[in-house]
């Protein structure tokens, strides 16, 4: 028997019918009651105010504590009088240890042995009375004399202080400009004892922290929860060699005296504090181009092999995600392993056409992309990683930029390289604010990384898509059915038209096209565009050989440290 189209119409039709008349009026055929809007508020209302009433005080300031939501900067990145500006420098840095586990004594030495050629001093309690005398912290007027002078002869002061709020301490914590609270990573992350003396004395400097990791410790971990406790957000990260936890007085200074003859290595977390609190930090910028971004893991080859260090990184879309797999690995073999699997997957067609959907919002539902993301970051926090990590997105809620140090890795990852139309917005977890693409408003945040993160040397890569400017002039109105025509005939003379997306496009990308050129004229970074017009921005199936092209780039650009500070 064959069926004929209204055959097939009917039977549709009449399932549509049994359907509805089942959902509205049940299996017995009586008309379902509804319940109404205002029963709804008036009943969950009223429930919702049971429980409050149930919840004793502290667990309502315990809730609110946790719901808090992290600070996300979202200003204007060329706002100089904003006070999330960072510090460049600081000519006097207080060394507080946390605990008595902490080894304070050898982290302060490895701290100065890697700032031996900055002209900064270290100085100890221990020092100070060898100088002054046993009574040397009796005579105030003689002590503060004696460390000014100190402090106007060296570029900057590196004081250790006692365990236990001492005569010394106080004093160290009264001229510090920062205060670096050190902890081991592996210990309790509550306040002990040692940190509620320091907050006693209520410093005017800022308070940073820092976590010192065994050599061979894979990634931290819970660095969130160390942070939530405390009303300061700044953390580092140092993967401490084995001397670092030498306790023993006489060894600490028998190492120390044989190292001082060596030289430091640039790539050391160790080296990366120090370049920090002198102010002299090298800062990585990614900028987004789709496919295009493999060039950014050949840049960084070449720095690597230039023995130029990558102090902070921070991205946009694909440069939001070479970025992040660098802060998180440090370690070029697995970031380029990652990269390329996440290419390959990025080239199957089953992966799309299984998450196609209907096009309200997007034409796909972004689970197999989110998948893709997640499988390279797993559930990590940006305070997780190893150097300090940025990108931006779009809020479309707000209509602003909106900058992410801290929260969900991958969300945020994702949330800048959601390209609209393709992907829907990424829901913000900590408001619900709608995050797309932040090529959108800034493709190459070269300014983000120098008014936020404070670095003084930058180097941006640039690897967006060239818009075609040499267009035809077709006068004042244009015929769709003769542009066809042109198009479709190999004998007419092919004329340069953008597409209706193309428009679309361009318009998305007119601030950032303005925010581009600002970087390129600033005279605060290195603008860099590695040679891979050629490539589009979807073809990831051409990986390697991009990577390639920004080796090879790379290697012209920076055949030492010094190319890298002079530009």
């Amino acid at each position: 028997m064959l069926l004929t189209v209204p055959t097939v119409i009917s039977v549709i039709l009449l399932v549509i019918i049994v359907i509805y008349y089942y959902f509205k009026y049940g299996p017995n055929g009586q008309q379902k009651k509804r319940f109404r809007k205002r029963d709804k508020i008036m009943f969950y209302g009223r429930r919702f105010i049971r429980r409050l009433r149930k919840i004793k005080r502290k667990q309502l300031k315990k809730l609110t504590r946790i719901s808090k939501p992290p600070i996300v900067w979202t200003g204007n990145a060329n706002n100089n009088n904003n006070k999330d500006l960072p510090s460049r420098g600081f000519k006097t840095v207080a060394l507080f240890p946390n605990s008595f586990e902490v080894p304070i004594c050898s982290f302060s030495r490895e701290l100065h042995y890697n700032l031996v050629n900055e002209n900064v001093v270290h100085l100890t309690s221990e020092k100070a009375l060898a100088q002054l005398g046993p009574d040397g912290f009796q005579d105030e007027q003689t002590l503060q004399t004696w460390l000014e002078q100190q402090e106007d002869s060296h570029r900057s002061i590196l004081y250790q202080c006692d365990f236990g709020l001492t005569n010394w301490t106080r004093v160290c914590l009264n001229r510090a400009k920062c205060i670096l609270v050190v902890a081991l990573a592996q210990s309790e992350p509550q306040i002990t004892s040692y940190e509620q003396q320091l907050y006693s004395q209520s410093p005017e400097a800022p308070i940073e922290l820092v976590l010192l990791h065994k050599l061979d410790a894979k990634k931290p971990k819970h660095t969130n929860i160390w942070l939530s406790i405390r009303s300061w957000c700044p953390v580092h990260h140092i993967r401490c060699p084995q001397r670092v936890f030498v306790r023993k007085r006489c060894k600490i200074e028998d190492i120390y005296n044989r190292l001082a003859r060596t030289c430091p290595s640039a790539d050391s977390d160790f080296s990366r504090l120090s370049r920090y609190l002198t102010g002299s930090s090298i800062g990585l910028v990614l900028g987004g181009g789709g496919a295009r971004g493999a060039a950014h893991l050949g840049i960084i080859k070449a720095l690597h092999e230039a023995n130029i260090p990558i102090d902070m990184i921070g991205g946009v879309s694909i440069g939001a995600f070479m970025g992040a797999l660098w802060a998180q690995e440090t370690d070029l073999t697995p970031v380029t392993q990652l990269a390329r699997d996440w290419s390959i997957k990025m080239t199957s067609r089953w992966r799309q056409i299984v998450d196609l959907t209907y096009p309200i919002t997007a034409m796909f539902t972004g689970a197999a992309f989110n998948r893709t993301i997640h499988e390279a970051f797993g559930d990590r926090q940006i305070e997780d990683l190893w150097i300090p990590y940025f990108t931006v997105t779009t809020d479309i809620t707000s209509s602003a930029p909106r900058i992410h140090r801290h929260g969900s890795l991958w969300r945020y990852v994702r949330s800048s390289m959601s390209l609209s139309g393709y992907l829907p917005p990424l829901c913000d977890p900590i408001d619900g604010h709608l995050l797309l693409d932040g090529g959108y408003v800034n493709n190459l945040p070269a300014d983000v990384m120098h008014n936020v993160m404070g670095a003084k040397t930058i180097l941006a890569i640039d690897v967006g898509s060239q818009d075609e400017t040499d267009l035809t002039d077709y006068g004042d109105t244009l015929n769709g059915w003769w542009l066809l025509w042109k198009r479709w005939n190999p004998f007419c003379e092919q004329v340069k038209v953008p597409s209706l997306p193309e428009i679309q496009s361009r318009l998305a990308y007119v601030s950032c096209v303005r925010q581009l050129e600002e970087v390129k004229k600033s005279d605060y970074c290195a603008y860099i565009r590695p040679p891979i017009d050629p490539y589009k921005t979807m073809q990831f199936n051409a990986f390697d050989q991009i990577l390639e092209i920004g080796y090879e780039h790379g290697r012209l650009m920076f055949p030492d440290e010094k190319a890298v500070l002079q530009s």
